[in-house]
């Protein structure tokens, strides 16, 4: 019984692991908060950044909901929950401008606006409030780990094509312990405007989806064809 009821938790997480980082993610599946995706993402530091702090509300907002579950009723449960985010944002927003002041002045409104992704609130309403407290975290937490991969993959494809360089600024904007972070990556490169305007942005987006579209698809028929084999057998 103990061993069916482990086989049982390990699936879960790993679904919600999966769902959170690939299957479901939120820019790459759900096409979801492109507004700061598009925005901040022209280098990888700044997408690093906002992922993180979209992490921190995800995980925090889907820990106090899941608490505080039995305590909201169903017809005030939204802006509930809205008021909740937005406590977490302003948090997020505070300690970002005391601690990380430079990324903050980078981010600038896209902070604030968390709160109106409506990746943050989905969570909540489909899961966060109907699930128990570490699974609400985890599932927090790996869609902030999906988002921030999304984010920081953009701006690393457009920061390389850009400006020929990755994670740049990565000490003044993250602190001087991420100062490793800083590459040059094509040395005397005289950039390529358009990577980092918003329509290379567009660009980049639609090459990222399309790619993962494929990759998928293959799964899929890799799959497939290992459960045919295996019936044959």
């Amino acid at each position: 019984m103990n061993t069916a009821t482990d086989t049982k938790d390990r699936t879960q997480w790993g679904k919600i692991a999966r769902d959170g980082f690939w299957d479901n993610n939120v820019i790459l599946a759900q096409s979801l908060a492109l507004c700061p995706l598009l925005a901040v993402t022209g280098t990888a530091t700044n997408g690093l950044g906002m992922g993180l702090a979209t992490t921190a509300v995800l995980v925090a907002s889907g820990l106090m909901i899941s608490l505080l579950r039995g305590l909201i009723t169903p017809d005030v449960r939204i802006p509930v929950f809205v008021l909740i985010i937005a406590v977490l944002v302003t948090l997020v927003d505070l300690g970002l401008n005391a601690w990380l002041h430079d990324l903050h002045k980078v981010l600038g409104l896209f902070i604030p606006l968390i709160v109106t992704n409506c990746a943050i609130l989905g969570r909540a309403e489909s899961f966060a409030s109907r699930n128990r407290v570490m699974p609400a975290a985890f599932d927090g937490l790996m869609m902030g780990v999906g988002f921030t991969f999304a984010l920081v993959l953009l701006g690393a494809i457009r920061e390389i094509i850009g400006s020929g360089t990755l994670f740049a600024n990565a000490a003044s904007l993250l602190g001087e312990g991420m100062a490793f972070l800083e590459l040059t990556l094509i040395p005397d490169y005289r950039g390529f405007l358009l990577a980092i305007l918003p329509p290379g942005g567009f660009l980049a987006l639609g090459f990222l989806l399309a790619g993962k579209r494929l990759l998928d698809t293959r799964i899929a028929a890799a799959k497939r064809i290992r459960a045919t084999a295996g019936a044959a057998a």
